[in-house]
């Protein structure tokens, strides 16, 4: 066998047995997952913005990002509920160089991992702490969310992995809404196999314990675009795209019926500024139709307090190290954009 055992880790309960929640923290994460879990089920008509960096990759400009997203965040919550995107698993995509947060804590020095796994649950309890926000991460690795679960409103999984039955029912097993990602190719149907899979209840083997899953009702399609079989990407945000999404929804016993859409990856085309665009042209549609108004639940965006992306060792504060994201100035505009379509939206 290939494998090396280096260390034997922390269980999820040692590490949150040394970074505990106070009971305070454990009520206002308990009042958003209900505020958010309302947003699904129809009984909010609020919109979701679930944004961030493409990547958690330093503390200390994460946690002053999500300071100045607090201060947007009080102007527009009579419309908008905002959920920072801590991404502390995200790697580059092919697993070269920068490994993400949970493996790298500091992206300029080897991977350690043990200290990955404190850095990562103190990052989102900081947050919590400083900000009164609970958080969104990707369920990159299945085994690891027991780490961070109590302090997750939000929880994506991601193209790569939609189609892998672990993350399907792991996902089935947590209480907080969970997006499935349409998968590179665009299958929807993969997609929606996913979210039936996430909405069901299982039995399945778990960090060594077999275990037995109630079903998330709250699981819902993410759409991020897609690769066609020559490698161009593809936009699946437009109108039709959404209403095509809805009519299938509508043929299968899905629970809640819901879409977040990611307006970055192969939707905006790499493209990072294209995010304000096709912001606009969701909400639009949002607003043009009644039915997508019910529908379409929020937006994903990747944003940071520098626009665009740099190498890791160029050192630039609050600029991703992986996917380019918008600047503040423009997360700022993009969010004013969408409150006033909300202020215009009627359901």
């Amino acid at each position: 066998m290939g494998l090396e055992f280096i260390h034997k880790l922390p269980s999820a309960s040692e590490v949150k047995e040394q970074y505990p929640l106070s009971s305070e923290l454990i009520a206002q994460k308990a009042k958003r997952d209900e505020e958010i879990k309302a947003i699904f089920t129809g009984e909010s008509h609020k919109f979701l913005l679930v944004i961030g960096p493409c990547s958690a990759d330093h503390e200390d400009p994460v946690l002053e990002y999500c300071h100045k997203l607090k201060e947007i965040a009080k102007e527009v919550e009579d419309k908008i509920l905002i959920v920072p995107r801590i991404y502390t698993n995200k790697p580059r995509t092919t697993g070269e160089g920068y490994k993400g947060m949970l493996h790298q804590p500091d992206p300029e020095k080897r991977a350690n991992l043990i200290e990955g796994i404190f850095a990562i649950r103190k990052l989102h309890m900081r947050v919590l702490e400083e900000t009164g926000f609970s958080t969104a991460d990707e369920m990159l690795y299945p085994d690891n969310l027991s780490y961070l679960s109590d302090m997750l409103s939000y929880i994506a999984v991601g193209a790569r992995s939609v189609e892998n039955q672990q993350h399907r029912l792991v996902a089935s097993g947590v209480d907080v809404p969970c997006g499935m990602k349409n998968p590179t190719s665009g299958d929807l149907g993969v997609m929606l196999n996913s979210i039936y899979a996430g909405q069901h209840g299982h039995e399945f083997i778990f960090r060594e314990w077999e275990v037995k899953s109630s079903g998330n009702p709250y699981t819902h399609a993410i759409m991020r675009g897609l690769q066609n079989k020559h490698g161009e990407m593809v936009q699946n945000y437009h109108y039709e795209d959404l209403k095509l999404l809805q009519s299938l929804y509508e043929e299968r016993n899905l629970a809640n019926p819901a879409v977040v859409v990611d307006t970055n990856h192969c939707n905006s085309g790499k493209q990072h500024r294209e995010q304000l665009r096709i912001a606009q042209e969701i909400m639009h549609s949002r607003k043009y139709s009644q039915e997508l108004a019910n529908f379409v639940k929020g937006l994903m965006v990747e944003s940071y307090l520098i626009e665009g992306a740099c190498k890791v060792e160029e050192h630039i504060f609050g600029k991703s190290i992986t996917d380019p994201c918008i600047g503040w100035e423009d997360t700022v505009r993009l969010i004013s954009n969408v409150y006033e379509y909300e202020q215009q939206t009627k359901y």
